[in-house]
């Protein structure tokens, strides 16, 4: 399956290369007063032998959303590392699936960002997940 077109108000995330480029590619779509919804659409490359998206892919997925809200919740842009991820499944993803996962910063500290959101599949949630970023300010 090749990169299917997005739906409407999502552009390709600008992720540099390395690691992400293994479980994207990634969607953006701005939303007013929140961090941005970030999209993945499920490939071939996503599938485990079930024919359904793999545990891990998910769980990146929710690694990226949530950590991207935290780097771009300040100016200068914040740099996050993941201290804790949780992620709870509550469904499975399968090819060609459009997935989006929203995202709350629960707590802004000093050093450390809680958060916490879901992903959905055609709005039914098929995981939550929760996050602890220890965060550096230029």
């Amino acid at each position: 399956m090749s990169d299917p077109k997005p739906p409407e108000g999502f552009t390709r995330a600008p992720f540099s290369p390395g690691f992400l480029d293994y479980g994207g590619p990634y969607y953006l779509k701005p939303v007013p007063d929140a961090p941005q919804i970030v999209g993945l659409r499920i490939m071939a490359h996503h599938i485990n032998y079930r024919d359904a998206a793999h545990g891990g892919v998910l769980s990146t997925f929710a690694d990226v959303a949530l950590s991207h809200a935290v780097y771009d919740a300040e100016r200068p842009r914040l740099a996050p590392s993941t201290v804790t991820l949780s992620v709870n499944y509550l469904a499975g993803a399968k090819l060609g699936d459009w997935l989006e996962a929203r995202v709350r910063i629960d707590r802004m500290g000093g050093s450390t960002a809680y958060t916490s959101g879901q992903i959905t599949r055609e709005g039914e949630a098929i995981a939550t997940m929760t996050g602890v970023f220890a965060i550096r300010r230029s």
